[in-house]
């Protein structure tokens, strides 16, 4: 019998829940050690303007303060499962300062890949969307 995706309310979603919290922090910190557990060894970003990051070049551009998140607050965490995998979205407020530019606090989509390799859940793939406040024509 296949296995599906479903919506996850249980103590491992929660337990993910709580993992990229802690990723979020550690990542806020410039705590590279660890954010460095949480991400597996082949993670990618994808920044909002469509970057690939691996996780080195993540990472040390987290070190030498060329990508520095003042704030990074995610909203309810929506996750699904399926065996080893688990898919992750939220809404967040984020601030940056890029190569010494501020990104100024705005509010992204996050949608993040996870995977369980010998008993630890890592940040597999993530990815970023700025939401753009479109005004809306008045209804005549």
């Amino acid at each position: 019998m296949a296995q599906t995706a479903v919506p996850a309310g249980g103590v491992i979603a929660e337990q993910i829940r709580e993992i990229e919290r802690a990723r979020l922090r550690a990542l806020v910190a410039g705590d590279i050690s660890a954010a460095s557990e949480l991400h597996a060894s082949d993670f990618q970003l994808v920044t909002p303007v469509g970057q690939v990051l691996p996780k080195d070049a993540y990472l040390q551009a987290i070190a030498t303060g060329d990508i520095d998140y003042v704030e990074w607050e995610p909203g309810p965490i929506d996750v699904r499962i399926h065996g080893k995998a688990a898919v992750i979205r939220y809404q967040a407020m984020l601030e940056v300062i890029f190569k010494g530019r501020r990104v100024p606090r705005a509010s992204y989509w996050h949608t993040d890949t996870y995977e369980n390799a010998d008993g630890q859940w890592q940040a597999v793939w993530s990815q970023a969307t700025a939401i753009e406040q479109i005004m809306q024509p008045p209804l005549q």
